[in-house]
């Protein structure tokens, strides 16, 4: 499974890409920002992509944009300590697939990591 973690912290990057290492066999592949996410996803296909909604050069949300004129499947999880209705359903209407509210802990992770792959809405 190829997981991309999108998050301009590099402790919330290590942090989720070393919980996410526990779980399965899991390649995580890690961007300090939307731009950093795209250029990665241009060059290899993902399972799944958990991003921050602020981050520098191009947050979340346009991310979410760019992933989705590139492909509509692959599950996007924005993690995020804002949860305000106008940003969600900004969110929903780009086509978020779900969100992991900070703090998190390693149970909420696996359980949106299950979540969508036993949902077999994976990338082709």
């Amino acid at each position: 499974m190829k997981v991309l973690v999108v998050d301009d912290s590099q402790m919330t990057r290590m942090v989720v890409a070393k919980t996410l290492r526990t779980f399965a066999e899991i390649e995580v592949t890690e961007a300090e920002d939307g731009r950093k996410a795209i250029e990665a996803f241009a060059q290899k296909e993902f399972d799944l992509v958990f991003s921050d909604w602020n981050m520098p050069n191009m947050n979340g949300l346009e991310l979410l944009g760019e992933i989705r004129q590139r492909n509509k499947t692959v599950p996007v999880i924005m993690i995020t300590t804002e949860g305000s209705k106008d940003r969600v359903q900004s969110a929903i209407a780009l086509g978020v697939s779900d969100y992991l509210l900070k703090p998190f802990t390693p149970v909420a992770l696996r359980d949106k990591v299950q979540k969508w792959v036993a949902a077999g809405t994976t990338a082709p």
